[in-house]
């Protein structure tokens, strides 16, 4: 079994939502990642999907873009971003969720033996603006993350999964590589950086965890093979 991950797909959500406002290289992205998934994605893989998957505000709206992901090959488990509106309660989303895909959150999922937990995130102290109300939703985010990775039980091979970094642009320690190595997690792979931001985004190995940026754009949108058990 293999691991793959790419986020920030950024699906119309029955909307008119062109996304090459942001460049040529959006043209008819879905179609780019779908050629590419199929080309390298094989049923028994699992394909990580860490948030901002559709533009929908209701879930309603978001079934077309999740019934789309969901056929596509593989084992897909799919994370909460900052710009799924559509997420407003986990029960629904998992009623409404074709069953060729799952959900996580403030819980993990075993698929063969490997274990996937993993929380939205938020950005870190020592991020520039960073304020008070940003510290109501960092903390509580670290609480979930908390959460995912209890569920997942300390001693299990995990891979874990954010949307957000989980620390700031000089990469301080947050509460969420607190936890991270606390929980003695080797693999990380987490979304949200886009066009220059993706130039100066940390990826590699820090105080023992590989970490690995999956944003669509700068995965030229191919699913990136992380972990092959």
């Amino acid at each position: 079994m293999r691991v793959f991950a790419i986020g920030d797909l950024h699906l119309p959500g029955n909307y008119d939502k062109p996304m090459n406002v942001f460049g040529i290289k959006w043209d008819n992205h879905f179609s780019s990642i779908q050629s590419n998934w199929k080309a390298n994605v094989r049923a028994e893989d699992v394909v990580l999907i860490p948030g901002d998957i559709s533009w929908a505000m209701r879930l309603e709206d978001a079934k077309e873009d999740l019934d789309a992901v969901a056929a596509l090959p593989g084992i897909k488990i799919l994370l909460r971003g900052n710009h799924d509106y559509w997420w407003s309660s986990v029960s629904k989303v998992r009623v409404m969720l074709d069953k060729r895909a799952s959900v996580l959150q403030n819980d993990s999922i075993s698929v063969n033996g490997l274990v996937f937990a993993g929380t939205r995130g938020w950005i870190c102290p020592g991020t520039p603006g960073f304020d008070s109300a940003d510290e109501r939703i960092y903390k509580r985010e670290v609480q979930r993350l908390r959460l995912s990775l209890d569920s997942a039980q300390k001693g299990r091979q995990v891979i874990a999964m954010m949307h957000f970094p989980p620390f700031n642009d000089r990469q301080q320690a947050s509460g969420f590589t607190d936890l991270l190595e606390e929980y003695g997690i080797k693999h990380v792979i987490y979304a949200h950086l886009h066009g220059k931001s993706c130039e100066n985004a940390f990826e590699g190995n820090l105080r023992g965890i590989n970490y690995t940026l999956c944003s669509a754009d700068h995965l030229n949108f191919c699913p990136k093979l992380v972990f092959e058990n």
